[in-house]
């Protein structure tokens, strides 16, 4: 062997460590700033843009919808959690809700029944919504890093923004308007609508509701009528 050769070109390099892109909300971004500087510490190039759906989108299938459990109670008790997570489901196959916080203090603080919260995350498992929870923001910061590895240095998929859906029917929009009222969502929409021939005949009969719906009792006519009938003061 010459004495001028090493062993140099016979030792293998390191592999450079790849990292995964991860696009974030820009509202989440504003109010999680300690999420972004942790997965950026972690080496994750982080994309920050207004997401019509999602707070973190790890791939073309997959994003991410965080709620802090106090966010999580309120949403559900505010009716519009189910409506919100079915969209997110819609543009991506995989669609997770990451529940942060110590789940046992919504018993402690709030005035939902234990009940309710398990029919929540039993009725989101049966439309395919993960949930998936985390004791504080690190263990949040671990979950989306490895999730979006997973996605994209494993899988080899590329982080992709789905826009919304835009109303494109008649149909849609008449939903759209039914659904928007205090406490009605999606579901009890379509049950109004299938009961009335027109949506104004709908809004005209709020009374009648209890009485021809299924499901729809006087406090949420009430809350409607109020909706319809209060003038608008800016």
């Amino acid at each position: 062997m010459p004495t001028t050769e090493t062993l140099v070109p016979y030792v293998k390099k390191p592999k450079k460590e790849q990292h995964p892109t991860i696009i974030v909300d820009s509202r989440e971004a504003s109010t999680a700033s300690k999420i972004v500087t942790g997965l950026q510490e972690r080496g994750a190039r982080v994309k920050t843009q207004t997401l019509s759906k999602g707070d973190y989108v790890l791939s073309d299938r997959c994003a991410v919808e965080r709620k802090t459990v106090h966010d999580f109670a309120y949403t559900l008790t505010h009716r519009y959690l189910f409506d919100q997570l079915f969209k997110l489901s819609e543009l991506y196959s995989t669609a997770i809700i990451l529940l942060e916080g110590y789940m046992p203090i919504i018993y402690k603080f709030t005035n939902i029944n234990p009940s309710a919260i398990w029919g929540a995350m039993f009725a989101l498992a049966k439309q395919g919504i993960a949930l998936i929870p985390t004791t504080n923001y690190k263990e949040t910061i671990d979950f989306l890093y490895i999730a979006a590895k997973q996605e994209q240095i494993v899988e080899k998929r590329i982080p992709i923004v789905h826009a919304a859906k835009k109303t494109e029917t008649l149909a849609d929009a008449q939903l759209y308007l039914i659904a928007s009222l205090p406490n009605v969502g999606r579901e009890k929409a379509l049950a109004i609508l299938k009961s009335y021939a027109a949506p104004i005949d709908a809004l005209n009969d709020a009374d009648g509701w209890p009485k021809k719906v299924r499901g729809l009792g006087p406090i949420i006519s009430n809350k409607a009528k109020k909706v319809l009938n209060e003038p608008f003061k800016e």
